[in-house]
Protein backbone atom coordinates (compact mmCIF):
# COMPACT_ATOMS: atom_id res chain seq x y z
CA UNK A 1 0.00 0.00 0.00
CA UNK A 2 1.86 3.47 -0.93
CA UNK A 3 1.68 6.24 1.74
CA UNK A 4 -0.91 8.28 0.12
CA UNK A 5 -3.65 5.20 0.77
CA UNK A 6 -2.23 5.35 4.18
CA UNK A 7 -2.88 8.88 5.01
CA UNK A 8 -6.08 8.39 3.51
CA UNK A 9 -7.70 5.00 5.98
CA UNK A 10 -6.57 6.99 9.00
CA UNK A 11 -8.32 10.43 7.82
CA UNK A 12 -11.05 8.09 7.39
CA UNK A 13 -11.31 6.12 10.87
CA UNK A 14 -10.47 9.41 12.78
CA UNK A 15 -13.76 11.09 11.04
CA UNK A 16 -15.59 7.71 12.04
CA UNK A 17 -13.98 7.90 15.45
CA UNK A 18 -15.74 11.58 15.69
CA UNK A 19 -19.31 10.87 14.28
CA UNK A 20 -19.36 8.43 16.97
CA UNK A 21 -18.16 10.37 20.12
CA UNK A 22 -20.54 13.18 18.65
CA UNK A 23 -23.55 10.66 18.76
CA UNK A 24 -22.58 9.12 22.13
CA UNK A 25 -22.82 12.90 23.18
CA UNK A 26 -25.86 13.72 22.11
CA UNK A 27 -27.46 10.28 23.25
CA UNK A 28 -26.23 11.38 26.84
CA UNK A 29 -28.19 12.97 29.45
CA UNK A 30 -26.92 16.66 30.47
CA UNK A 31 -27.73 16.11 33.46
CA UNK A 32 -30.08 14.72 36.57
CA UNK A 33 -33.51 16.11 36.45
CA UNK A 34 -33.20 17.13 40.46
CA UNK A 35 -29.91 18.91 39.50
CA UNK A 36 -29.72 22.54 39.29
CA UNK A 37 -27.05 23.81 37.07
CA UNK A 38 -25.39 21.10 36.54
CA UNK A 39 -25.86 19.58 39.85
CA UNK A 40 -25.08 16.19 40.75
CA UNK A 41 -28.52 13.76 41.73
CA UNK A 42 -26.84 12.60 44.93
CA UNK A 43 -26.12 16.70 45.93
CA UNK A 44 -29.29 17.36 45.18
CA UNK A 45 -31.43 14.70 47.21
CA UNK A 46 -29.12 16.11 50.11
CA UNK A 47 -30.31 19.95 50.41
CA UNK A 48 -31.42 20.86 53.29
CA UNK A 49 -35.17 20.45 53.92
CA UNK A 50 -37.11 23.65 54.27
CA UNK A 51 -39.26 23.86 57.43
CA UNK A 52 -42.16 26.54 57.54
CA UNK A 53 -43.60 27.12 60.85
CA UNK A 54 -47.64 28.87 61.38
CA UNK A 55 -47.94 31.23 63.13
CA UNK A 56 -44.89 33.08 63.22
CA UNK A 57 -43.73 36.71 64.81
CA UNK A 58 -44.51 38.20 67.90
CA UNK A 59 -47.76 38.37 69.84
CA UNK A 60 -49.51 36.74 67.14
CA UNK A 61 -53.83 36.19 67.91
CA UNK A 62 -53.68 33.05 69.61
CA UNK A 63 -56.73 30.44 69.09
CA UNK A 64 -54.95 28.74 66.08
CA UNK A 65 -53.23 25.34 65.91
CA UNK A 66 -49.34 25.13 65.27
CA UNK A 67 -48.57 24.00 61.56
CA UNK A 68 -45.08 22.64 60.90
CA UNK A 69 -44.63 21.87 56.77
CA UNK A 70 -41.53 20.33 55.31
CA UNK A 71 -40.39 20.94 51.94
CA UNK A 72 -37.46 19.12 50.15
CA UNK A 73 -37.71 16.25 52.66
CA UNK A 74 -39.76 14.91 55.93
CA UNK A 75 -40.54 15.67 59.49
CA UNK A 76 -39.42 12.77 61.30
CA UNK A 77 -40.44 14.71 65.07
CA UNK A 78 -41.86 18.05 66.11
CA UNK A 79 -41.96 19.35 69.72
CA UNK A 80 -43.51 22.44 70.72
CA UNK A 81 -43.28 23.67 74.02
CA UNK A 82 -44.74 27.05 75.92
CA UNK A 83 -41.90 29.28 77.89
CA UNK A 84 -43.32 27.21 81.13
CA UNK A 85 -42.66 23.62 79.61
CA UNK A 86 -46.28 22.60 78.76
CA UNK A 87 -46.25 20.78 75.58
CA UNK A 88 -48.66 20.86 72.21
CA UNK A 89 -48.67 17.15 71.62
CA UNK A 90 -49.43 16.68 67.59
CA UNK A 91 -48.59 13.94 64.67
CA UNK A 92 -46.56 13.57 61.83
CA UNK A 93 -48.47 13.28 58.81
CA UNK A 94 -47.84 9.78 56.73
CA UNK A 95 -46.02 11.42 54.05
CA UNK A 96 -43.67 13.31 56.66
CA UNK A 97 -44.76 16.48 54.88
CA UNK A 98 -46.38 18.23 57.97
CA UNK A 99 -47.25 17.97 61.41
CA UNK A 100 -50.85 19.90 63.62
CA UNK A 101 -50.75 20.12 66.97
CA UNK A 102 -54.06 18.71 68.96
CA UNK A 103 -54.50 21.45 70.59
CA UNK A 104 -54.46 25.82 69.56
CA UNK A 105 -51.83 27.99 70.77
CA UNK A 106 -52.84 30.20 74.30
CA UNK A 107 -52.68 33.73 74.38
CA UNK A 108 -49.78 35.54 76.24
CA UNK A 109 -47.11 32.11 75.83
CA UNK A 110 -44.13 32.31 74.10
CA UNK A 111 -43.80 29.03 71.99
CA UNK A 112 -40.30 27.47 70.74
CA UNK A 113 -40.66 24.59 68.24
CA UNK A 114 -38.15 21.91 67.32
CA UNK A 115 -38.33 19.67 64.39
CA UNK A 116 -36.66 16.76 62.96
CA UNK A 117 -35.87 16.24 59.98
CA UNK A 118 -34.21 13.94 56.88
CA UNK A 119 -33.51 14.66 53.18
CA UNK A 120 -34.29 12.68 50.57
CA UNK A 121 -30.19 11.11 51.10
CA UNK A 122 -31.01 9.91 54.60
CA UNK A 123 -29.09 13.26 56.35
CA UNK A 124 -30.86 13.93 59.42
CA UNK A 125 -31.12 17.70 60.97
CA UNK A 126 -33.01 19.51 63.78
CA UNK A 127 -34.30 22.92 63.25
CA UNK A 128 -35.80 25.57 65.75
CA UNK A 129 -38.44 28.75 65.02
CA UNK A 130 -40.21 30.51 67.89
CA UNK A 131 -42.99 32.58 67.89
CA UNK A 132 -45.80 34.57 70.71
CA UNK A 133 -49.31 34.90 71.40
CA UNK A 134 -50.56 38.62 72.20
CA UNK A 135 -52.01 38.17 75.61
CA UNK A 136 -55.82 37.99 76.40
CA UNK A 137 -57.70 41.12 76.78
CA UNK A 138 -60.67 39.46 79.08
CA UNK A 139 -60.19 36.04 80.63
CA UNK A 140 -63.56 33.87 81.21
CA UNK A 141 -63.49 31.84 84.53
CA UNK A 142 -65.59 28.75 85.40
CA UNK A 143 -67.24 27.87 88.69
CA UNK A 144 -67.66 24.12 88.64
CA UNK A 145 -69.69 21.49 90.69
CA UNK A 146 -69.50 18.70 92.19
CA UNK A 147 -65.84 19.29 93.95
CA UNK A 148 -63.01 16.90 93.02
CA UNK A 149 -63.37 13.57 94.65
CA UNK A 150 -66.70 14.36 95.92
CA UNK A 151 -69.07 10.73 96.59
CA UNK A 152 -72.91 12.66 95.62
CA UNK A 153 -76.32 11.50 95.18
CA UNK A 154 -77.83 10.12 92.11
CA UNK A 155 -79.27 12.88 90.89
CA UNK A 156 -75.85 15.14 90.45
CA UNK A 157 -75.17 16.95 87.13
CA UNK A 158 -72.13 18.55 86.37
CA UNK A 159 -72.45 22.16 86.36
CA UNK A 160 -70.30 24.82 85.03
CA UNK A 161 -71.32 28.52 85.11
CA UNK A 162 -69.13 30.97 83.43
CA UNK A 163 -67.54 34.26 84.05
CA UNK A 164 -68.84 36.22 81.01
CA UNK A 165 -70.61 34.91 78.22
CA UNK A 166 -70.69 32.36 75.80
CA UNK A 167 -71.33 32.35 72.09
CA UNK A 168 -68.99 29.76 70.99
CA UNK A 169 -71.13 27.51 72.59
CA UNK A 170 -70.34 24.57 70.08
CA UNK A 171 -66.70 24.96 70.05
CA UNK A 172 -66.23 25.34 74.23
CA UNK A 173 -68.63 21.98 74.06
CA UNK A 174 -66.26 20.38 71.65
CA UNK A 175 -63.92 21.01 74.51
CA UNK A 176 -66.20 18.94 77.25
CA UNK A 177 -65.10 15.67 77.93
CA UNK A 178 -66.91 12.86 80.34
CA UNK A 179 -66.12 9.40 80.84
CA UNK A 180 -67.55 7.34 83.29
CA UNK A 181 -66.42 4.02 84.71
CA UNK A 182 -69.81 1.94 82.84
CA UNK A 183 -70.06 4.28 79.64
CA UNK A 184 -73.40 6.11 81.15
CA UNK A 185 -75.78 8.35 78.53
CA UNK A 186 -75.70 11.87 78.75
CA UNK A 187 -75.88 14.89 77.43
CA UNK A 188 -74.83 18.52 77.54
CA UNK A 189 -77.11 21.43 78.16
CA UNK A 190 -76.92 24.91 77.86
CA UNK A 191 -79.18 27.24 80.31
CA UNK A 192 -79.63 30.32 82.07
CA UNK A 193 -78.28 30.25 85.61
CA UNK A 194 -80.40 32.22 88.50
CA UNK A 195 -77.19 34.46 88.65
CA UNK A 196 -78.11 34.97 85.31
CA UNK A 197 -74.64 33.79 83.93
CA UNK A 198 -74.34 31.36 81.10
CA UNK A 199 -74.41 27.62 82.29
CA UNK A 200 -73.64 24.42 80.75
CA UNK A 201 -74.61 21.31 82.56
CA UNK A 202 -74.49 17.49 81.95
CA UNK A 203 -76.74 14.94 82.99
CA UNK A 204 -77.34 11.03 82.73
CA UNK A 205 -80.48 10.79 80.68
CA UNK A 206 -81.67 8.31 84.20
CA UNK A 207 -80.35 8.81 88.01
CA UNK A 208 -77.23 7.73 88.00
CA UNK A 209 -76.05 4.24 89.17
CA UNK A 210 -74.57 3.83 92.32
CA UNK A 211 -70.87 3.18 92.62
CA UNK A 212 -70.08 4.76 89.11
CA UNK A 213 -66.53 6.92 88.85
CA UNK A 214 -67.21 10.30 86.82
CA UNK A 215 -64.64 12.16 85.75
CA UNK A 216 -64.77 16.05 83.39
CA UNK A 217 -62.15 17.22 81.62
CA UNK A 218 -62.70 20.69 80.04
CA UNK A 219 -59.92 21.50 78.03
CA UNK A 220 -60.30 25.31 77.56
CA UNK A 221 -57.56 26.46 77.48
CA UNK A 222 -56.49 28.37 74.50
CA UNK A 223 -60.70 28.47 73.49
CA UNK A 224 -62.47 31.89 72.43
CA UNK A 225 -65.45 32.14 74.30
CA UNK A 226 -66.97 34.41 71.55
CA UNK A 227 -68.36 38.33 71.66
CA UNK A 228 -68.02 40.38 75.38
CA UNK A 229 -66.64 37.13 76.66
CA UNK A 230 -63.39 36.87 76.40
CA UNK A 231 -60.56 33.86 76.61
CA UNK A 232 -60.34 30.88 78.80
CA UNK A 233 -56.38 30.65 80.13
CA UNK A 234 -56.86 27.16 82.00
CA UNK A 235 -58.18 23.87 81.89
CA UNK A 236 -60.62 22.40 84.78
CA UNK A 237 -60.68 18.73 85.60
CA UNK A 238 -62.98 16.72 88.27
CA UNK A 239 -63.74 13.25 89.40
CA UNK A 240 -66.23 11.95 91.29
CA UNK A 241 -67.94 9.24 92.33
CA UNK A 242 -71.62 8.71 93.02
CA UNK A 243 -73.37 7.49 96.35
CA UNK A 244 -76.62 5.16 97.80
CA UNK A 245 -79.44 5.25 95.73
CA UNK A 246 -81.21 7.37 97.88
CA UNK A 247 -84.30 9.56 96.73
CA UNK A 248 -86.43 12.07 98.77
CA UNK A 249 -90.33 11.57 98.36
CA UNK A 250 -92.46 15.05 99.37
CA UNK A 251 -95.79 14.10 98.86
CA UNK A 252 -96.98 18.83 100.10
CA UNK A 253 -100.75 17.25 99.84
CA UNK A 254 -100.11 14.64 102.75
CA UNK A 255 -97.82 16.95 104.25
CA UNK A 256 -95.11 14.48 104.48
CA UNK A 257 -91.37 13.38 103.58
CA UNK A 258 -90.12 10.09 102.88
CA UNK A 259 -86.43 9.12 102.39
CA UNK A 260 -86.37 5.86 99.96
CA UNK A 261 -83.37 3.94 99.87
CA UNK A 262 -82.17 1.13 97.09
CA UNK A 263 -85.73 1.24 97.04
CA UNK A 264 -87.07 0.71 100.57
CA UNK A 265 -88.48 3.22 102.36
CA UNK A 266 -86.15 3.94 105.48
CA UNK A 267 -88.54 6.67 107.67
CA UNK A 268 -91.46 8.70 106.52
CA UNK A 269 -91.08 12.53 108.80
CA UNK A 270 -94.32 14.36 109.05
CA UNK A 271 -93.51 18.28 107.45
CA UNK A 272 -94.74 21.48 106.70
CA UNK A 273 -94.30 22.86 103.42
CA UNK A 274 -94.94 26.49 101.56
CA UNK A 275 -97.86 28.82 102.44
CA UNK A 276 -100.82 27.93 99.73
CA UNK A 277 -102.55 30.82 97.64
CA UNK A 278 -99.16 32.90 96.92
CA UNK A 279 -95.50 33.69 97.16
CA UNK A 280 -94.97 31.75 100.14
CA UNK A 281 -95.50 28.40 98.22
CA UNK A 282 -92.92 25.81 97.80
CA UNK A 283 -91.70 24.60 94.24
CA UNK A 284 -93.22 20.73 92.89
CA UNK A 285 -91.38 18.70 90.73
CA UNK A 286 -87.33 17.16 91.05
CA UNK A 287 -84.91 19.43 93.30
CA UNK A 288 -81.85 18.33 93.33
CA UNK A 289 -80.32 18.64 97.06
CA UNK A 290 -77.68 21.18 96.38
CA UNK A 291 -75.33 21.40 99.64
CA UNK A 292 -75.63 20.89 103.93
CA UNK A 293 -75.32 24.34 105.33
CA UNK A 294 -75.99 23.79 108.76
CA UNK A 295 -76.71 26.44 110.57
CA UNK A 296 -77.51 29.66 108.68
CA UNK A 297 -79.54 33.08 109.19
CA UNK A 298 -82.35 33.63 106.91
CA UNK A 299 -83.68 36.79 106.00
CA UNK A 300 -86.88 36.99 104.34
CA UNK A 301 -85.86 40.35 103.06
CA UNK A 302 -83.03 38.30 100.63
CA UNK A 303 -85.91 36.27 98.84
CA UNK A 304 -88.35 38.65 97.97
CA UNK A 305 -90.65 38.35 101.25
CA UNK A 306 -90.06 41.25 102.81
CA UNK A 307 -89.74 41.37 106.51
CA UNK A 308 -91.60 38.12 107.38
CA UNK A 309 -88.53 36.22 109.49
CA UNK A 310 -85.35 36.98 110.08
CA UNK A 311 -83.66 34.09 112.39
CA UNK A 312 -81.04 31.20 112.86
CA UNK A 313 -82.26 27.96 111.37
CA UNK A 314 -80.38 24.42 112.06
CA UNK A 315 -79.97 21.55 109.04
CA UNK A 316 -80.60 23.86 106.63
CA UNK A 317 -80.53 22.04 103.32
CA UNK A 318 -80.15 23.91 100.26
CA UNK A 319 -82.41 22.58 97.27
CA UNK A 320 -82.87 26.15 94.91
CA UNK A 321 -80.88 29.43 94.63
CA UNK A 322 -84.34 31.05 95.61
CA UNK A 323 -84.23 30.26 99.01
CA UNK A 324 -86.30 26.48 99.09
CA UNK A 325 -84.59 24.65 102.17
CA UNK A 326 -85.03 21.63 104.38
CA UNK A 327 -84.61 22.24 107.44
CA UNK A 328 -85.57 22.11 111.27
CA UNK A 329 -88.80 24.07 112.25
CA UNK A 330 -89.16 23.88 115.53
CA UNK A 331 -91.80 27.55 115.57
CA UNK A 332 -94.20 25.23 113.43
CA UNK A 333 -94.20 22.49 115.20
CA UNK A 334 -98.23 22.46 115.27
CA UNK A 335 -98.54 22.32 111.92
CA UNK A 336 -95.80 19.03 111.06
CA UNK A 337 -98.40 16.56 108.94
CA UNK A 338 -101.27 18.14 108.66
CA UNK A 339 -100.77 21.58 107.34
CA UNK A 340 -98.25 23.88 104.77
CA UNK A 341 -97.91 27.15 106.84
CA UNK A 342 -94.31 28.02 105.68
CA UNK A 343 -92.71 30.75 103.99
CA UNK A 344 -91.79 27.65 101.16
CA UNK A 345 -89.34 25.68 102.50
CA UNK A 346 -89.72 22.14 103.73
CA UNK A 347 -90.08 22.23 107.70
CA UNK A 348 -89.79 19.22 109.97
CA UNK A 349 -89.09 19.01 114.18
CA UNK A 350 -85.60 19.52 115.50
CA UNK A 351 -85.11 15.60 116.15
CA UNK A 352 -86.30 14.66 112.59
CA UNK A 353 -84.34 17.34 110.73
CA UNK A 354 -81.05 15.95 112.55
CA UNK A 355 -81.33 12.44 111.79
CA UNK A 356 -82.51 13.28 107.87
CA UNK A 357 -79.65 16.23 107.48
CA UNK A 358 -77.25 12.85 109.00
CA UNK A 359 -78.48 10.71 105.66
CA UNK A 360 -78.78 12.64 102.83
CA UNK A 361 -75.60 13.97 100.57
CA UNK A 362 -75.98 16.45 97.92
CA UNK A 363 -77.01 15.28 94.68
CA UNK A 364 -80.11 13.24 96.31
CA UNK A 365 -83.31 14.58 94.56
CA UNK A 366 -86.10 15.69 96.24
CA UNK A 367 -89.13 14.39 93.95
CA UNK A 368 -92.15 17.11 94.92
CA UNK A 369 -95.37 17.04 94.60
CA UNK A 370 -98.67 19.52 95.56
CA UNK A 371 -101.79 20.95 93.78
CA UNK A 372 -100.77 24.37 95.28
CA UNK A 373 -97.28 25.39 94.59
CA UNK A 374 -94.84 28.21 92.39
CA UNK A 375 -94.67 25.73 89.63
CA UNK A 376 -91.83 23.43 88.60
CA UNK A 377 -88.57 24.46 89.31
CA UNK A 378 -86.69 25.77 86.48
CA UNK A 379 -83.39 24.07 85.43
CA UNK A 380 -81.17 27.37 86.37
CA UNK A 381 -82.94 27.25 90.08
CA UNK A 382 -80.46 24.94 91.87
CA UNK A 383 -80.35 21.59 89.34
CA UNK A 384 -83.72 21.72 87.97
CA UNK A 385 -82.61 19.84 84.52
CA UNK A 386 -84.36 16.90 86.18
CA UNK A 387 -87.53 18.10 85.03
CA UNK A 388 -87.30 18.40 81.78
CA UNK A 389 -87.82 15.06 79.68
CA UNK A 390 -84.78 13.64 77.86
CA UNK A 391 -85.80 14.60 74.53
CA UNK A 392 -86.03 18.26 75.86
CA UNK A 393 -82.86 18.82 77.49
CA UNK A 394 -80.57 16.54 74.60
CA UNK A 395 -82.12 20.01 72.34
CA UNK A 396 -79.93 22.29 74.93
CA UNK A 397 -77.02 20.77 73.41
CA UNK A 398 -75.16 23.13 71.15
CA UNK A 399 -73.90 19.99 69.43
CA UNK A 400 -77.66 18.62 68.91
Amino acid sequence: MSRTRARAHTRVRATTLAVLLAALAACSPSGSPDSQDGEAPQAAADRPVKVTVTPEGDRVPAGEPVRVTATGGTLTSVRVTDDEGHRLTGKVAADGRSWVSDRKAVPGAAYTVTAATRTAAGTAKSTKAAFSTAPAEKVNKVDWRPGAKATVGVAQPISLVFDHPVKNRTEVEKHLRITTSNNTEGSWGWIRDWSGRDRVDWRPRTYWKPGTEVTLKAELNGTDSGADGGWFVRDYTTTFTIGTRQIVKVDLDRHQLTLVRDGERVRRIPVSGGTPGGDKRSWRGTAVLMAKEGTINMNSETVGLGDAYDKMVDYSMRLTWSGMYAHAAPWNARYFGNSNQSSGCIGMSDANAAWFYGQVRPGDPFEITGKDTKGVVDPGNGFGAWNLSWAQWQQKSALR
